[in-house]
């Protein structure tokens, strides 16, 4: 249901915060019977390890980025509606975006989410410690979104398995976080209550090492907006007294950030590009935009540096006597991960353990750090990480927006190993493990995990009230969730379309054929690993 004002949707979130405690009537197993199904989940994603890898190397072949996620989505849809998932398209007006939910009777509702979309210009064939792009220039999986949503599945039908056959009741949905590289889409699902009558969910993001963490973590949160200027035109040498240049308003705004900059505080970030700058010298530019991601690690803060660039747009308009416009095109909340569930879900990773890395697993990450200039040259770990406590002095850095999320019900996110430390970020560099046996037996042992949390929650309702007990008089006791986004804000689905459209052409003949070739290394013709001699 679409929610039509910000005040209907306050209401209806302070309702939910008010219900009693929610009871579920589920069939009472022993430890002993709950560790079995436990193991058994465990068993059915192991042998299900080529399926994973397959839906994995499918994904990084279609390379879409944000909103163009057209081929991953119909592939995934395609592969829960053939397990019974209910298919549900297009949700908050946005054509990539789906929910699947399978259900088998009363008992908790439980969401698994992860990220779908890539990065521009990071295309790279897998496998390969070094730049080599499958197409020069096209996007690629620079950050791994390939890998967790072929884990979700996995997880997802392991535990649909043992739920039908036992009996057990509950509720599956899996979703995507379309165009996560823009922001772009989290917000949307929240303000139209797609998360409403959902009890917990678990987020899943690529790293390098197994984890979870929980209470206010690291990083920032954001507000994505584009500044459009409106002059006049004219002949830039015959007549350009005539002209009022909208990119020089633009620039002027550029010019006035950059001197604020210096008096920002140090966990406050923002970057800016210009999205149109005319069209040729000899035109004064009519119209120009600057697009500002303004991050800190409060909301409040985030808000007060969105006032300072409103203003400042305002004046530069003033100064150039053009028209200026603006749209949000994404927000993310700061994150703040729920306590119970992470518990749970560590518990699980300690039972679960890092992968087996083979010597050639160790080789290509040691050479592609040693090419990226790493700080150590340590390979893949060997160790997991301890569970993530909350931040208690506040460390700027990315943003997700599953932070919308996890404001509005018990979130956690799971990082599992399926890249190597120490690379960039948003980088070529960062693709090259994505298709490789490092990434498929990082989503195995991450699907292993999750499969188990999950059934933690389906055989034990009574953590469901734990989580939200956390959520209620913990994580939102002092602090409001207030949506950066109106109801008319729309989601900008246009962005990124351009560059598909030239490059998805060049791609489609490199999309893996798993009928034909046993992993999209074997299909590229990759020796695994290639590392410079």
């Amino acid at each position: 249901m679409k929610i039509s004002t910000l005040w209907q949707h306050s209401f209806l979130v302070g309702i939910a915060l008010l219900i009693a405690p929610v009871s579920f009537a589920q069939k009472k197993y022993s430890e002993k019977q709950k560790e079995a199904l436990k193991q058994e989940a465990l068993d059915i994603v192991q042998q299900e390890a080529k399926m994973s890898q397959v839906m994995v190397d499918k994904i990084f072949s279609f390379a879409e980025l944000g909103f163009q996620e057209i081929e991953s989505s119909k592939y995934l849809t395609g592969i829960l509606a053939d397990n019974g998932f209910e298919i549900k398209m297009g949700v908050s007006g946005i054509p990539t975006a789906w929910f699947a939910t399978w259900s088998n009777g009363d008992g908790p509702v439980i969401a698994l989410g992860s990220d779908v979309d890539d990065i521009p210009k990071a295309s790279q064939y897998p496998g390969v410690a070094y730049h080599k792009p499958i197409i020069e220039g096209a996007p690629g999986h620079g950050e791994g979104h390939n890998a967790g949503i072929p884990l979700n599945i996995t997880a997802a039908l392991a535990v649909k398995k043992i739920m039908e056959r036992e009996n057990i009741g509950g509720t599956l949905i899996l979703w995507p976080g379309i165009a996560e590289e823009l922001v772009a889409s989290k917000a949307w699902f929240v303000r139209d209550g797609l998360f409403d009558d959902i009890d917990i969910c678990i987020f899943t993001h690529v790293g390098s090492n197994l984890g979870v963490s929980y209470g206010q973590a690291s990083g920032t949160g954001l507000i994505s907006v584009e500044y459009t200027f409106s002059g006049e035109a004219a002949h830039a040498a015959g007549a350009p007294w005539r002209g009022k240049s909208a990119l020089d308003a633009a620039e002027l705004m550029n010019v006035g950030w950059n001197y604020r900059r210096e008096h920002l505080d140090p966990l406050k970030r923002s970057h800016s590009i210009f999205t149109d700058g005319g069209d040729q010298p000899n035109v004064v530019p009519s119209k120009a935009s600057i697009w500002y991601y303004f991050r800190d690690v409060k909301y409040d803060g985030i808000m007060e540096m969105y006032d300072v660039a409103n203003k400042m747009a305002q004046g530069a308009a003033l100064m150039t006597d053009t028209e200026m416009t603006s749209k949000i095109l994404g927000t993310a909340w700061p994150r703040h991960f729920n306590k119970v569930i992470a518990e749970k879900m560590y518990a699980n990773i300690l039972k679960v353990g890092l992968p087996e890395w083979s010597e050639a697993d160790q080789e290509l990450a040691k050479a592609v750090q040693t090419e990226v200039k790493a700080s150590k040259i340590e390979g893949l770990p060997t160790k997991l990480d301890t569970l993530g406590l909350p931040v208690t002095t506040p460390r700027s850095g990315g943003s997700d927006d599953i932070g919308d999320v996890s404001w509005v019900l018990p979130t956690v996110t799971m990082r599992f190993p399926s890249n190597i430390p120490g690379l960039p970020g948003h980088h070529w560099a960062n693709a090259i493990a994505m298709a490789t046996p490092i990434a498929h037996k990082g989503v195995t042992a991450g699907a292993k995990a999750e499969a188990m949390t999950i059934l933690d929650f389906l055989l034990n309702p009574e953590l469901v009230n734990e989580a939200w007990d956390y959520f209620k008089n913990v994580q939102t006791k002092e602090e409001e969730y207030k949506p950066m986004i109106s109801a008319d804000d729309e989601a900008p689905i246009y962005l990124n379309k351009q560059i598909m459209d030239l490059y998805r052409p060049l791609m489609e003949k490199y999309y893996y054929d798993e009928t034909k070739y046993d992993t999209y290394l074997e299909q590229l013709g990759v020796t695994y690993p290639t590392v410079k001699k």
